[in-house]
Parts: structure tokens; sequence; C-alpha cells
């Protein structure tokens, strides 16, 4: 069993899924970092000093009353909370991820397209007469010995 085990992982495909995994777990959490420490406070600060970690709603009052510093003083109050800046920040998080996958997936059909060599020209013609394939300089069909039309 490990032997058909150890086969199927080490198939092509199944490696070249793990390492596309690994790296994209990486990326996601590059992106992340990228989102909430270096594009979202200069856009916080355009907008009046707003910090997106902590932009939350309270639903439900927790312990302690309201009103809560930040989104982790509210959870350790155990106020039920809408983590409306969390969701913004996600969303920012989806938008470059998938943007940055659409330009990978682009520029792999582009290779892929152009690595397909154009199909040769022909050096074959049919014979009308007996639709065998001669030379397309004959003039005379090897096959039924008919005389070809000129220009076929």
């Amino acid at each position: 069993m490990f032997k058909q085990f150890k086969e199927f992982a080490m198939r092509g495909n199944v490696v070249d899924m793990a390492v596309g995994i690994i790296i994209g777990a990486a990326f996601g959490t590059i992106v992340a970092s990228f989102v909430a420490d270096v594009l979202m406070p200069p856009i916080g600060l355009l907008l009046g000093r707003v910090d997106f970690a902590n932009l939350f709603l309270v639903l439900k009052q927790g312990t302690m009353p309201s009103p809560y510093a930040s989104l982790a003083a509210a959870k350790q109050a155990g106020a039920v909370t809408l983590n409306v800046g969390v969701f913004i920040n996600t969303i920012i998080n989806f938008i470059i991820i998938a943007f940055s996958i659409f330009l990978v997936i682009r520029q792999m059909n582009k290779l892929k397209n152009t690595a397909e060599a154009p199909a040769a020209a022909p050096t074959t013609k049919e014979c009308p007469f007996c639709y065998s394939a001669i030379p397309l300089k004959a003039s005379r069909c090897p096959h039924c010995t008919s005389q070809l039309p000129a220009g076929k």
C-alpha cells in the first residue's frame, strides 16, 4: 500500500500541485501583509485616520460596556461584532490574488499559443481523377497517368 501511495505521490502532477499550493499559501500571506501593513494604513489616513483592522460594529454588548478601543478589546469583553474592516481587507486580498492569478494564466496561455508550431505548407495534392496523393508540381498523375489540368 505504501508503494502505491509513493507511486501516486511521485507523479509529476501531484508534486507540481503540492509546490503550487505551498507557493500560493506563501503568496497569500505576502498579499495579506501588503494589504494590512502597506496599503490600508495610507488609505485609512486619507479617510480620516480610520484603522480598517479595528473598523467594527457592536451587535451585542459584552461584559464590559462600550465603546471598545479596538476589535481585540471588544472580543475580550465578549461583545458580538460585525467586523467590517477585516472583511474589507479580505476582499482586497482576494482581488489582488485573483488579478495575479489572472495575469499568470494569461501569460501561460500566450506561451502555449506561441509554442504551437504553425502548420507546414502542403507538399502534395489530390489527383482529380483517381484521388491519389501526388506532388504539387506534377503535371501527370503517376498512378492513373491522367493529364492534370494546369494550376490544379
